[in-house]
């Protein structure tokens, strides 16, 4: 193996490793969030994570380029609708943690990636062929599964669930516009700080008193707010987002894990299979993905 490649493979092994890392904490802090959220309203929770989330990024984008460009956009209504999903995607996903296990949230949660297929082909002309049009309706199907009579409770956190899914794969579809036009640096100040001004507009009705016993949990889900985040800034510093993508499936075990060992929350059997289906169903959108990516690149040297 040449010395190019073998240098190539050890960052590849690094963000893949800051990946799983990633998830871990994030898992943890998913864990945390619903214990205190027994306690305080999950908008109180939601605004403590956007300011360790939002403070992080202004420090980190203040060491790579001026506040006042980073502020700049060429797709600034694109950026507020953008920052606005994200944020009633991270209401939506507390609500629901409030009412549901946490496996099952997760679950209903990575629906996105084929939430972002359908509208990726209809918003954004993206076409989609047979294989992941049935992938779609399978994950769905999965979903279903989890869902269906008998499994969760009908109540308001099912429909939060949904919503998260729904509000992330908008998140994700116009991360992909923004993208194109404007730096890393606007696209993370962007959406922290409309994170933190809405949080900030809404999390005071819903405030209460902190109590002395309490301040360490409310810190932990600040403290692991900031590390997940800061781990995956770095997976995706040493490897394409390509490469780390099927790892984010780990949630789905880890957090059957920590539902599991922390709630005494165990997720039944029907549901289970309808969360791996739910998975496979995203993981084969993702490999067509790379396979349709990698015969243009083929066609585009043969042009050449």
């Amino acid at each position: 193996m040449a010395h190019g490649d073998s240098v190539r493979q050890s960052e590849i092994s690094r963000g893949i490793a800051f990946t799983i890392g990633a998830i871990i904490v994030f898992g943890l802090q998913d864990a945390g969030a619903k214990w205190v959220m027994q306690t305080y309203s999950p908008f109180q929770i939601t605004m403590v994570r956007y300011w360790a989330f939002g403070l992080m990024s202004l420090w980190l984008v203040s060491r790579r380029v001026p506040l006042s460009r980073a502020f700049h956009s060429n797709r600034p209504r694109t950026q507020l609708l953008r920052g606005a999903l994200l944020v009633s995607d991270l209401w939506c996903f507390a609500l629901a943690l409030n009412a549901l296990p946490l496996p099952e949230v997760q679950a209903i949660l990575l629906l996105y990636p084929l939430v972002v297929t359908l509208l990726a082909a209809t918003l954004l002309r993206e076409q989609v062929g047979p294989f992941r049009i049935v992938a779609v309706f399978a994950g769905f199907a999965g979903a279903l599964l989890i869902v269906r009579p008998g499994g969760l409770p009908w109540n308001a956190g099912l429909l939060f669930a949904f919503l998260a899914a729904l509000s992330y794969s908008g998140y994700i579809v116009t991360t992909r516009i923004v993208a194109q036009v404007d730096h890393t640096t606007t696209n993370m100040l962007y959406a922290s700080g409309i994170g933190m001004l809405a949080t900030s507009l809404v999390g005071p009705f819903f405030w209460q008193p902190i109590a002395l016993g309490d301040l360490w949990l409310i810190a932990f889900v600040a403290a692991t707010t900031v590390v997940a985040h800061t781990m995956m800034i770095e997976a995706l510093r040493h490897a394409p987002a390509s490469v780390t993508q099927p790892f984010n499936y780990l949630t789905l075990p880890w957090a059957i894990i920590l539902g599991w060992s922390i709630f005494g929350q165990w997720i039944d059997p029907v549901s289970l299979i309808g969360a791996v289906i739910i998975a496979g169903a995203g993981l084969v959108v993702w490999a067509r993905e790379q396979h349709l990516k990698q015969r243009a690149r083929r066609n585009a040297k043969r042009s050449v």
